[in-house]
């Protein structure tokens, strides 16, 4: 009777890494410039998983001798939220920047860590597409109407940074 509690244990862990992995292959990776999207589909994958436990309620107290059943489970439940969290939101996140980002065991604060990483991309990028958008002089090797395409072209990609361009 052990053996088979066991076999089904590993069977169901197998399952559920399985299905994680083939859950994070099919969102897109975040590359720096599109936190929002990844954020949002790192989310609903999370949740339809059922591992976003950890994003909606905080750390739970840690276990003591006193603790009772309950609180036992809601900590396992965290716990094992939170590391498959973090295991989901590194397998989408390109190499160069996951190298980049702190280390921590806390699914929201790795979150965090990304937006903020993306922040300071978005900036980055803000400041040169601008700078871009402003240095821009018709020189005649292509049409106007080439031209003003680009020019429309960043000043919708500054948009969606967050910048008015009239």
């Amino acid at each position: 009777m052990t053996q088979n509690i066991n076999v089904r244990h590993v069977l169901i862990t197998v399952s559920i890494l399985v299905s994680l992995h083939s859950h994070a292959s099919s969102i897109s990776v975040f590359n720096g410039l599109n936190f929002p999207d990844w954020s949002e589909q790192v989310q609903f994958h999370l949740g339809v998983l059922d591992l976003d436990l950890a994003f909606q309620v905080e750390k739970p107290a840690a276990i003591t001798d006193a603790s009772n059943n309950e609180e036992k489970a809601h900590y396992k439940a965290w716990a094992r939220s939170n590391r498959l969290s973090l295991m989901f939101m590194r397998m989408s996140i390109t190499s160069n920047i996951k190298s980049t980002l702190p280390k921590t065991d806390d699914a929201k604060e790795f979150m965090k860590s990304v937006e903020e990483r993306s922040q300071t991309v978005d900036k980055s990028l803000a400041g040169t597409l601008m700078s871009t958008l402003t240095t821009m002089k018709f020189d005649g090797s292509r049409t106007m109407h080439e031209h003003v395409i680009e020019m429309t072209n960043i000043a919708t990609r500054l948009k969606s940074l967050g910048m008015v361009v009239d």
